[in-house]
């Protein structure tokens, strides 16, 4: 039972592993479920076996790409006790993971077009806004954002985040958008420290 266990194990992170890859360098629509399977040395049986079809196969991979993201916002922001810097470390973090070659088309791109934009951003709820949101009410019960709603700023920041990041991802200078969109994001956020 141990070893079957395993070899399921071995398999999903495979299939998940060769995926990624040809749905970033392909794209979901132009990615072909057989090329994946021969270069896992597996077969579709255990693509159906594991995820369904091809698109619980993408929504495995877009799973595990936001997990990573979220452990980055997480990691970046534990560098500093100060809320605000931890506030600010987590959106650079955040913005910087989602431009990765290896994350931007599947995130940003693939993503919301495959699995609909309900389902998308219901991943985006139990991820990186998730994060965002727990870390508005520790400053909120800290004397920041006093007057404020949480949801309402939650739902906002997020958003500027995410579509900051798309413009990124298509800029020629991802590094210099990304300190442009950093500090556009400071000065509001100054706006509303109380």
């Amino acid at each position: 039972m141990k070893r079957s266990k395993e070899e399921s194990y071995e398999t999903i992170s495979k299939l998940k592993e060769v995926a990624r890859k040809h749905f970033t360098e392909h794209g979901y629509s132009n990615t072909v479920l057989d090329e994946i399977v021969k270069e896992a040395s597996l077969t579709r049986g255990a693509v159906y076996h594991h995820f369904g079809s091809k698109k619980g196969l993408f929504l495995a991979v877009l799973e595990s790409i936001q997990r990573e993201v979220a452990k980055k916002v997480e990691s970046e922001a534990a560098q500093s006790e100060d809320l605000w810097d931890q506030l600010i470390f987590g959106c650079r973090a955040f913005v910087t993971a989602a431009v990765e070659e290896k994350n931007k088309r599947i995130m940003l791109i693939d993503g919301p077009a495959v699995l609909g934009w309900e389902t998308w951003r219901s991943m985006d709820e139990k991820g990186s806004m998730l994060l965002l949101h727990e870390q508005l009410q520790l400053m909120q019960k800290k004397g920041y954002f006093e007057s404020l709603s949480i949801d309402a700023l939650t739902h906002i920041l997020s958003g500027a985040l995410n579509e900051s990041a798309l413009w990124i991802a298509q800029t020629p200078n991802i590094k210099e958008s990304v300190e442009e969109t950093l500090k556009v994001l400071s000065l509001l956020l100054d706006r509303f420290k109380s």
